[in-house]
């Protein structure tokens, strides 16, 4: 268990570094929908493109990894909250996984974009919109399932004084938050209050407990 409580820590604070990191070379979280310019940063650069993707890449993989590693820690204590948030956690990877196959699909509409004439372009930027609505889209419902998951570990951290309740305690406020707000994005895009809040609480939450779960075990 002190193996399994440590790795989780130290891959909650890996995951927050990758996507930070993914995004450094270029990769958004919530993409931008204009895909003339996002063509043509990809063609300029694609090293950076594909450095961005394979760096997301192994976030979404850490986050099942990471869920695994919750399982075999915490789920002695109650297996149904420990089910819950490792079929959500691991389906929030496994769709995101899944759906960058066609955002690598990006990097080869780039290289035709610069050599199209003014018809294909509008085709390709059509084409490119669709692909970045839909990851938009995923990442959202995503983000849906990522609540849950973590509502569920933080209803165990308290219910059972697995951890300190303060860390519990964010936990359930932030997930709620986080959660209603994406489904409200899900419908409204343009609606980010309540998403942006709960995404803040969120990182504070899991900087706090990604620390918690690492350092704990050797004090």
């Amino acid at each position: 268990m002190i193996a399994e409580m440590i790795l989780s820590g130290f891959l909650f604070w890996f995951i927050i570094f990758a996507n930070l990191a993914s995004g450094r070379f270029g990769y958004e979280t919530f993409s931008d929908l204009d895909s003339d310019a996002k063509l043509q940063k990809i063609d300029n650069d694609p090293k950076r493109f594909k450095i961005g993707a394979v760096l997301i890449l192994i976030e979404h993989f850490s986050i099942i990894f990471l869920s695994l590693m919750l399982f075999l820690a915490f789920s002695p204590y109650n297996l149904i909250l420990a089910v819950v948030w490792t079929v959500s956690r691991t389906g929030e990877g496994l769709i995101q996984i899944y759906n960058k196959k066609s955002y690598w699909r990006l990097l080869n509409i780039a290289r035709q974009y610069t050599s199209s004439n003014d018809t294909e372009k509008n085709a390709l930027i059509n084409l490119s919109r669709a692909i970045l609505e839909t990851k938009n889209s995923v990442f959202t419902f995503a983000q849906i399932l990522f609540s849950i998951g973590t509502l569920s570990y933080s209803i165990l951290f308290i219910a059972y004084g697995v951890a300190p309740e303060i860390i519990g305690l964010l936990g359930i406020i932030a997930s709620i938050l986080y959660g209603f707000g994406s489904g409200i994005k899900l419908v409204k895009p343009n609606f980010k209050a309540l998403w942006s809040l709960g995404g803040l609480l969120i990182l504070i939450f899991e900087i706090v407990l990604g620390g918690w779960l690492l350092f704990s075990p050797l004090i």
